[in-house]
């Protein structure tokens, strides 16, 4: 049963079964797709991002491939005052995140 509805995404509909990671950049790439956040970010003022209680780590290069379009788009300031995030669990995602939309703002800059 697919968790994500409306303005919300919810990790857990995007991680391998059993594991207590999100990894690499082909996962973060399939949940961009599978979860139509570009659309939902035209469509709402506001998404939900829920991380499921019991993982262990988000690795930034998942981050990067999922926020991707977004956070190019919008930039640090306005994605995070839109995306809202929310923990279902003990994990702290802020530092992984930080270091994904620094790094997708710095390749940005680089390449244009």
């Amino acid at each position: 049963m697919k968790l994500s509805h409306k303005n919300v995404i919810n990790l857990e509909d995007h991680r391998t079964p059993g594991s207590k990671v999100f990894t690499g950049r082909d996962l973060g790439r399939k949940a961009r797709i599978s979860s139509d956040i570009n659309r939902l970010e035209n469509e709402y003022n506001t998404v939900t991002i829920i991380i499921p209680d019991n993982v262990y780590s988000i690795i930034p290069s998942f981050f990067e491939e999922l926020f991707l379009d977004v956070v190019i788009k919008l930039g640090k300031e306005s994605f995070l005052n839109r995306f809202i995030f929310q923990s279902l669990g003990k994990y702290k995602y802020e530092k992984p995140l930080n270091e994904a939309i620094e790094r997708i703002l710095r390749d940005k800059t680089a390449i244009g």
